[in-house]
């Protein structure tokens, strides 16, 4: 090599090495020496390839890491020249067939070239690479995410600690360089490098060693995977798969807290608390734990994290607070003290006006006595709406009129202070979870509609008295003085306020005796069937969609066939034809209204309209609505307790906010409890009082002190208890996940110790009788001409005195027909394998005497 000239060195690094037939079979045989001889190693010349054999290099070098040969890839990678799209697919397939070692020297490889390190964003670029298309990767798969949806923690942390992470895809909607170019060059490989990008970003592997959070981060990508489930429907089932996937790592991670100090730390922390901020805002003025992470959950829709047991129990212990013997009581007691709260309401808002600090003040202030109180409200409000309905019935001719009596203005001014107080308590809810938390509940909405309609109708009451006040004094005005004062119903105008007003009441009436099944969760066979009713109702308007559109096509229809036509005084007009149309879907219209005899066209193409109006209406749409809603029942009855929790734990939490104690209309009332948190703050503003201290948390087991206190100590930079709780839950899974990794391995290795057993079992039995049958044919031919003669003795016993065979009995008869044939004694002689099965009759054949 010393005797080399530069141009000879040149010549011999830039020679094409051809790919050698026989590489296949050496590797294949483990042949070592074979492999450095067909590469010529000796020369220490690490040569370039063919650009037309590069599929056979790459199988080579591929074949040799799954045959887990690590001398011949390491003779592989000092002779040839592998460059970054071949060495990226070995490392797939090292990844693939979990081999760290081999991971390592491939990355160690990659570190070498050009004395750089590779930048780690090529492998995202995969998918222009043509030569990776036949391999058994999808497109965009990378070392990092394929080791990511295996769950091979081992190599996830290899590959990020090399500084390899998953950059999230963009949007969509995006009109970026990069995804303009990916979509202009393979939109199918742009499509999967985007799925198989996800699924890396969601696996546990990943979720757990590179988040600060991880159960955080499985909340926010479950949310965005259901987004992305809805703007890409092509891959629907495979983004709510993976959405799945992520709300049963939050479960797991959640079923890893030992103590309640864990659960506690976890269920109240939400995104981006300090700790400073974590102390204050840790607990209300009640006592309650404020559960961020649980109201974040339930923002989120995670059902299975919402109704794990650990979360259950933890709201059923402050839903119940101190009546700890509230839980194990009966429905019986429970409703009894149900109807005295009731009736005593009143004296219990008075007492807790006065002394809030009292022993029966801070009965008032656990969820389930606040959820009675304030559902003992809304009945004695339900009372009053229902004693005005009454009330104008008996009095009805002195409610039609314009004239206000005492008993009208009474229920009146009842009325009003159950509207300031439903009012003020609105405006509490939307000041403490703020405007967007409130709109997310849709009883909010509702309540803000009925609310809103009540306002309107007793401001049009007031309008009327007003304008007729002072109309009245007005000299000029004395006929709309008289209108709005003494004018009977029968001459009052379409739009006049009195009757739109009384139209606001009677819709807000009937919607406030709907939102008593807010109220029905809390128990848990009538919330099941209020969960029902609410999919049924979802189902009914996408339904009446459908419905609109059939309708409005058969109303335009008919309506034009019967409009030249005045002898049909039912249709032709717009309002009588959808009178027809509307009450046919009930089986209550006359069909005879589309006779018409003196125009027989008209009447034939009428009557073909009302039936196919009929059959599409009645008989397909209204059975495939009573499908939809069978489907949606059977569907929330199948996961009933995981619906009937989620629902019930949202309503806990409306109850375990801060304030909120009094009820409807007692609210409305300052009390010197407000006064004195007023003055309390601001006392606090101008002091500047110092924060509460840190609480002494109990020490974690799960994490050594090293790992908790890397950051420094106990000083600024000591890590938050909140994170350690997080890393110890994480650290704790990934070892029961190592765990059950390694008994399944175990259980594999023993399922196939026995099939293996079974396998040899069976052959050595095969064997056996192979070998029998080789001395049993040595031996037929010296016996042949015995058992030939012993054979034609018995014959010749047992049809001796065959004229006498009248008297032999059954048991004689069936061993006379045990014996064969005469014609199977010629196969006897030719060596077949029935010699055994014949002469098995006659060792076991009993002696029959000669006579």
């Amino acid at each position: 090599m010393e005797t080399l000239t530069c141009d000879n060195w040149r010549e011999i690094v830039n020679k094409k090495l051809h790919f050698p037939p026989e590489l296949i079979s050496a590797i294949q045989e483990g042949n070592g020496a074979w492999v450095d001889s067909l590469l010529s190693l000796g020369d220490g010349v690490i040569r370039q390839l063919d650009e037309s054999e590069d599929r056979l290099w790459r199988e080579a070098l591929n074949l040799s890491i799954r045959l887990g040969s690590e001398s011949i890839m390491t003779s592989l990678l000092l002779g040839v020249k592998f460059d970054f799209r071949q060495i990226h697919e070995a490392l797939l397939v090292a990844v693939d067939t979990n081999q760290p070692r081999f991971v390592k020297h491939l990355l160690d490889r990659l570190d070498q070239e050009k004395g750089n390190k590779m930048d780690v964003r090529s492998f995202s670029m995969a998918i222009f690479d043509h030569s990776i298309d036949d391999s058994q990767f999808a497109p965009g798969v990378t070392p990092l995410t394929l080791a990511c949806q295996k769950d091979l923690y081992e190599i996830v942390t290899m590959l990020t600690q090399r500084g390899h992470d998953i950059p999230l895809p963009h949007s969509i909607s995006c009109t970026c360089l990069e995804c303009n170019n990916g979509r202009q060059y393979d939109l199918l490989k742009f499509s999967l490098s985007r799925i198989n990008t996800y699924r890396g970003i969601a696996s546990r592997a990943y979720l757990s060693i590179t988040s600060e959070d991880a159960m955080l981060s499985a909340f926010h990508l479950s949310r965005e995977l259901r987004k992305l489930s809805k703007k890409e429907p092509e891959f629907k089932p495979q983004y709510l798969a993976l959405e799945q996937l992520c709300q049963e790592f939050a479960v797991e991670l959640l079923g890893m807290c030992r103590n309640q100090s864990e659960v506690s730390t976890i269920l109240n922390s939400a995104e981006g608390d300090s700790e400073e901020d974590e102390l204050d805002e840790q607990t209300f003025d009640e006592g309650i734990p404020n559960l961020a992470r649980l109201r974040l959950a339930v923002n989120y829709n995670q059902k299975q994290f919402v109704t794990h047991p650990i979360c259950q129990q933890v709201l059923s212990s402050i839903w119940c607070g101190s009546l700890s013997g509230w839980r194990g009581s009966r429905t019986a007691w429970k409703l009894l003290v149900s109807l005295g709260i009731f009736i005593t309401m009143p004296v219990m808002c008075l007492i807790y006006w006065i002394a809030p600090k009292s022993k029966l003040g801070k009965l008032m202030k656990v969820p389930v006595i606040k959820f009675l109180l304030h559902s003992a409200s809304y009945m004695w409000f339900l009372i009053t709406l229902l004693s005005e309905s009454i009330f104008m019935e008996i009095y009805r001719r002195d409610f039609a009129s314009r004239k206000q009596n005492f008993l009208h203005n009474s229920l009146h001014m009842i009325w009003l202070f159950f509207l300031l107080g439903f009012f003020w308590f609105e405006c509490k809810e939307v000041w403490i979870e703020g405007l967007k938390s409130y709109f997310l509940d849709l009883w909010n909405i509702l309540d803000m509609m009925v609310l809103s309609m009540y306002l309107a109708s007793f401001a049009l009451r007031i309008l009327i008295m007003l304008k007729g006040y002072f109309l009245c004094l007005d000299s000029g005005a004395h006929e709309l003085c008289d209108y709005f004062t003494n004018t009977v119903r029968e001459d009052w105008k379409q739009e006049d306020p009195q009757l739109i007003a009384e139209t606001l009441f009677a819709v807000t009436s009937m919607l406030s005796f709907t939102r008593l099944a807010y109220i029905l969760p809390a128990h848990e066979s009538l919330g099941t069937l209020q969960i029902s009713m609410g999919r049924m109702i979802d189902d009914m308007m996408r339904f009446m969609f459908i419905l609109m559109i059939i309708g409005t096509a058969f109303l335009c229809g008919i309506n034009n066939i019967y409009v030249p036509y005045v002898t049909s005084p039912h249709l032709g007009r717009f309002n009588e034809t959808f009178n027809f149309l509307f009450w046919t879907l009930f089986g209550m219209a006359n069909p005879e209204y589309v006779d018409m005899h003196e125009y027989v066209l008209a009447e034939f193409v009428g009557r073909i309209f009302y039936g196919i109006f009929t059959l599409l209406i009645v008989i397909v749409l209204l059975n495939m609505l009573i499908a939809m809603i069978s489907n949606s029942f059977q569907r929330i009855e199948d996961d009933a307790d995981v619906e009937w929790k989620f629902a019930r734990s949202k309503l806990y939490l409306t109850y375990f906010r801060e304030g909120l104690t009094m009820p409807v209309p007692f609210n409305i009332i300052p009390s010197p409890k407000a006064l004195f948190y007023i003055l309390r703050s601001v006392f606090q503003k101008i002091c500047c009082c110092s924060k509460k201290q840190a609480p002494e948390y109990p020490p974690i087991t799960s994490l050594s002190s090293n790992t908790l206190n890397s950051s420094g100590g106990q000083g600024e930079g000591r890590v938050p208890y909140r994170l350690q709780v997080t890393k110890a839950l994480v650290h704790r899974y990934i070892e029961a996940a190592r765990r059950e990794f390694e008994e399944s391995k175990r259980k594999d290795v023993g399922n196939r110790i026995t099939e293996l057993n079974k396998v040899v079992g069976s052959l050595n039995n095969e064997m056996k009788d192979f070998h029998q049958k080789l001395k049993w044919q040595d031996k037929s031919e010296s016996d042949k001409s015995n058992i030939l003669g012993k054979y034609i003795l018995g014959a010749k016993n047992n049809f001796r005195d065959f004229n006498k065979n009248e008297d032999v009995g059954p048991e004689d008869m069936r061993i006379i027909s045990s014996y064969p044939d005469l014609e199977e004694d010629e196969e006897l002689a030719k060596g077949n394998k029935k010699h055994k099965s014949l002469e098995e009759p006659f060792l076991g054949e009993p002696n029959i005497p000669n006579e």
